[in-house]
C-alpha cells in the first residue's frame, strides 16, 4: 500500500524574494564598522574648531564625520558607533572639540549639538537604508545630500537652538540668530559627506544591504 507522498514546496517566485535584505546588525563586520567610525568621529574632533559668535560654540568637522557615519552605516549601526564615541568622552577622554571630555560639556552653549550627533547619525541613517534600496546608483547622490540637509536641521540645529536657550538663557530669537552662522558650512558638509557615501557604496556594495543571490 503506498503512502501519499508530501508535495516539495514550490521554489518562491519574483514577489516572494527580494534582490536585497539588511545586513545582521551585530555580525563580526558591523561590529567593526561601529567601532572605526566612532574612531572617525573622535579623531574628526582633534581638528581645531573655528570659534564663531559669542557663545563658545565652535564650527567644527564633527559633523561632517557623523553624517558620513549615518549614510555609510545605517540608523541603527551610526547610532551605536555615536553612542560608543560619546560614552568614552563623557568617561572622560578628551575627544569633544577643543579637547573638552566629561558631562560637563553638556552645561555648555554646544550641548544640544552634541546631544544632536546621535540623533542625526540615526535619522539619516534611516534615510541612507531606503535610499540604497529603492535608487539607483546614479541618483543616490542628490537623495543622500537632501536627507543629510534635512537631517542637519531638524536633529542638529533644532537641538543646538534649543540647548542654547536651556544654557545659555537665551530667547529663541537669539538662540536662531545665533545657530545660522553654522547653516553656509553645514550645507558644505553635508555635500562633502554625501561624495563620501556615495564612494563608500561603490567600493563595497554590500556594507549597509546585503545582495540576496
Amino acid at each position: 500500500m503506498s503512502h501519499p507522498t508530501t508535495p516539495t514546496p514550490a521554489p518562491p517566485g519574483p514577489a516572494q524574494t527580494s534582490s536585497r535584505r539588511p545586513r545582521m546588525l551585530w555580525d563580526a563586520q558591523s561590529l567593526s564598522l561601529v567601532a572605526v567610525f566612532a574612531a572617525l568621529i573622535a579623531a574628526s574632533a582633534i581638528v581645531p574648531g573655528v570659534p564663531v559668535g559669542s557663545f563658545g560654540v565652535p564650527i567644527t568637522l564633527q559633523t561632517l564625520a557623523v553624517m558620513v557615519t549615518g549614510l555609510v552605516l545605517g540608523g541603527s549601526r551610526a547610532a551605536a558607533a555615536v553612542a560608543l564615541y560619546l560614552v568614552v568622552a563623557f568617561a572622560g577622554l578628551p575627544i569633544f572639540s577643543g579637547g573638552r571630555a566629561g558631562v560637563a560639556v553638556l552645561a555648555g552653549g554646544s550641548a544640544g549639538y552634541i546631544v544632536g550627533f546621535l540623533l542625526a547619525a540615526f535619522l539619516v541613517g534611516i534615510a541612507a537604508e531606503q535610499i540604497i534600496r529603492r535608487v539607483p546608483a546614479k541618483r543616490r547622490g542628490l537623495w543622500f545630500f537632501l536627507a543629510a540637509v534635512v537631517v542637519t536641521v531638524v536633529a542638529s540645529h533644532l537641538l543646538g537652538v534649543l540647548g542654547m536657550m536651556i544654557n545659555l538663557k537665551l530667547s529663541w530669537q537669539t538662540a536662531f540668530a545665533s545657530d545660522l552662522i553654522f547653516y553656509p558650512g553645514d550645507i558644505v558638509k553635508d555635500a562633502v559627506a554625501s561624495v563620501a557615501a556615495v564612494a563608500a557604496h561603490r567600493a563595497f556594495p554590500d556594507i549597509l544591504v546585503r545582495r540576496v543571490k
